[in-house]
């Protein structure tokens, strides 16, 4: 049974990157990764399925035991990527896959140098501007701070192994899986358990 990989994928907002994500996490060979928060369950929410819900002295335990590949606190909440069961997840051979911002993304990189980071790009900012205006959630003012950062973000393409342009969602999806095989034809750490498998039939 081949090891999982550890697949993140982050790119600017509305690039519909957790599209792409929940396809993928429709085969049996993936894993979906449940995070741990600090903040309370809104209606209908349950424990271990939709997050672990912590307390805050939880939290900062596994933060000091290095028990996060990622974490952040937001709007005075604190979330994070329990390290344990995605390690499990990928000795059982499953693929993890991960829809994370940036900064997250690069966490886990640190945490876990094996992880393959891909960036979902949208087909052009006017597209994505678009996007956004189209969801009507955001004022004009927003949407321009929004764009700014998508700029910015862009320019951090180069610390990603691996692109993607989002200009047609199942397109996009077949790019995302082809990347996922890719990664498990490599012969970079595969190779030593690809022969003893051979050897082992003489």
């Amino acid at each position: 049974m081949h090891k999982g990989k550890l697949f993140v994928f982050s790119g600017p907002s509305g690039t519909g990157k957790g599209t792409i994500v929940k396809e993928l996490l429709k085969s049996p060979d993936t894993w979906f990764s449940v995070s741990c928060t600090t903040r309370a369950p809104r209606e209908g929410e349950i424990d271990g399925v939709h997050y672990f819900f912590v307390t805050q002295e939880k939290y900062d335990q596994m933060v000091e035991e290095g028990g996060f590949l990622e974490h952040a606190s937001i709007y005075n909440n604190s979330y994070g990527t329990p390290k344990a069961p995605a390690l499990e997840a990928m000795e059982q051979g499953k693929d993890v896959i991960l829809d994370i911002e940036m900064q997250g993304a690069f966490q886990i990189k640190e945490a876990y140098p094996d992880a393959i980071l891909v960036f979902v790009l949208p087909p052009s900012l006017k597209e994505l501007s678009n996007r956004i205006h189209h969801r009507g959630t955001e004022t004009e003012e927003q949407i321009q701070v929004r764009m700014a950062t998508t700029l910015q973000e862009i320019e951090q393409l180069p610390k990603y192994h691996y692109f993607l342009i989002n200009d047609d969602l199942d397109r996009a999806v077949e790019d995302a899986k082809s990347i996922i095989k890719a990664e498990h034809c490599k012969v970079d750490g595969a190779a030593s358990s690809v022969i003893n498998r051979f050897k082992e039939e003489k």
